[in-house]
């Protein structure tokens, strides 16, 4: 089992930056595929950007260029790092963890909400 602890969420103005975390505890071995997704309001939820063993990103289009992914193995915690955001970032945004599933959608995290607005 793998427990998911997310924070770093909040209201930012469009240009701004934000730098969401994810603590994972449990079952280390179960959290090698990490990730975050992305949900907004009436809409389903989409995967945002992911890291395989601490190295190897995948980034969604949309978020391309300004969105970072890493991951720190020593704390078993991955980040995202949002710069340039833009209102259609607004979302709740969920951490997810796998043993080897991609995406990884095995353990989630509760969520935290990201609101940019001038």
């Amino acid at each position: 089992q793998v427990q998911l602890v997310e924070s770093g969420g909040g209201l930012v103005q469009p240009g701004g930056s934000l730098r969401l975390s994810c603590a994972a505890s449990g079952s280390i071995l179960s959290s090698n595929v990490m990730g975050w997704y992305r949900q907004a309001p009436g809409k389903q939820r989409d995967l945002v950007a992911t890291i395989i063993a601490g190295i190897s990103t995948y980034y969604a289009d949309s978020v391309k260029g300004r969105f970072t992914i890493s991951k720190d193995n020593a704390k078993n915690t991955v980040y995202l790092q949002m710069n340039s955001l833009k209102p259609e970032d607004t979302a709740v945004y969920y951490c997810s963890a796998a043993k080897s599933k991609w995406p990884p959608n095995d353990y989630w995290g509760q969520g935290t909400q990201v609101t940019v607005s001038s």
